[in-house]
């Protein structure tokens, strides 16, 4: 293919505590480095502050090594996306003015992306010989995260829609609170897929929210699972140390029944069997098996990321800013970061 055709997008993402660069060309994945902050495990959860000085010091580098290990000059590229939403404003702001000054130093126009976008529609990176299966239009997606729990429907690459959210907490916030009022460290969500492997799902039951049509609420989970263990230790100092995995078992498969329960009535509403999941609790083992136990048991076509793509990280953003590209749907020097945006802004 001509050079001058190709469409070469460089993408970053900065919206947490992951400094994130990528590059995509015509749709094909050339890398995509992630550099992350260990500082925040000391704190019990990310620090808004140290996590904006942290994205301060790893950007350039990172970016450099995304173009090197891509082997594209900054003149090749066609455009520069970034993350402009959901996410920590500090941290966000890092990765927008990074991108502005780099738009204006290459003259390339920016394209900004919205973060919860970027994560599904992970589905459609492509990696040089790797089988590219992409989900079908319409598809719904369960988009799981520690700040995010939606269930989306997805009629083409730009055009989605929110049938269902939670009302208050999201899951991964649930899977980290729970694992803090464990004493385990952050984050507290992949310590607890972990250690759930060892344990008996069925051994403690937790409450339910009944909560109306298609949306999730995780808080009176995490308030049950608090006042369940302040009564356990009441008799026993050491019920959670004996009790552990078997504790993480059982949290973590009701907090996956919350989350199956709607995506099934959903599609059973609307007659999708395209069902796909993204969001960092996505690499969660025990949903992972659930998910394909119910995908082959409805006969839903499911579409899991490979792990890489679960995290935040610039490949999505890259391959949202590569399908924006394509409509000519480009930002100016006057964008500002939004910490809070919906799936549509």
């Amino acid at each position: 293919m001509d050079n001058k055709k190709d469409i070469i997008i460089l993408g970053i993402e900065s919206s947490c505590d992951d400094t994130s660069a990528a590059v995509i060309k015509n749709g094909v994945l050339l890398s995509n480095i992630i550099a992350s902050q260990k500082v925040h495990e000391a704190y019990g959860g990310v620090v808004p502050e140290l996590a904006s000085r942290a994205h301060q010091q790893n950007i350039v580098p990172v970016v450099d090594q995304a173009l090197k290990q891509a082997g594209i000059d900054r003149n090749e590229l066609s455009a520069v996306a970034f993350t402009r939403g959901p996410g920590l404003l500090g941290s966000l702001l890092v990765g927008t003015s990074f991108a502005k000054g780099f738009s204006l130093a290459a003259g390339i126009p920016m394209v900004e992306v919205n973060h919860l976008q970027g994560h599904v529609l992970a589905h459609y990176i492509q990696e040089k010989e790797v089988e590219f299966n992409p989900p079908k239009f319409p598809h719904l997606s369960l988009l799981v995260s520690g700040g995010n729990s939606q269930i989306i429907l997805v009629k083409d690459h730009l055009e989605m829609e929110v049938i269902g959210q939670t009302i208050d907490d999201a899951a991964g916030e649930a899977f980290d609170k729970c694992a803090k009022v464990m004493g385990m460290p952050y984050p507290g969500g992949p310590l607890i897929d972990r250690l759930a492997k060892e344990g008996n799902p069925n051994a403690f039951e937790f409450s339910k929210p009944r909560i109306k049509d298609l949306d999730y609420s995780f808080s009176g989970l995490k308030t049950s699972f608090l006042y369940f263990l302040r009564d356990q230790l009441k008799e026993n100092e050491n019920f959670i140390e004996e009790n552990q995995a078997d504790l993480c078992a059982s949290l973590q498969k009701t907090i996956i029944d919350i989350l199956l329960n709607k995506l099934i009535k959903a599609a059973k509403q609307t007659g999708i069997k395209e069902i796909t999941v993204g969001g960092g609790v996505s690499a969660n083992s025990g949903l992972q098996n659930a998910l394909r136990a119910e995908a082959q048991k409805r006969h839903w076509n499911m579409y899991i990321p490979k792990f890489a793509f679960t995290m935040d990280n610039a490949a999505m953003i890259a391959i949202t800013g590569y399908f924006k590209y394509q409509k000519k749907l480009f930002t100016g020097q006057d964008a500002v970061p939004f910490a809070r945006m919906s799936i549509n802004d």
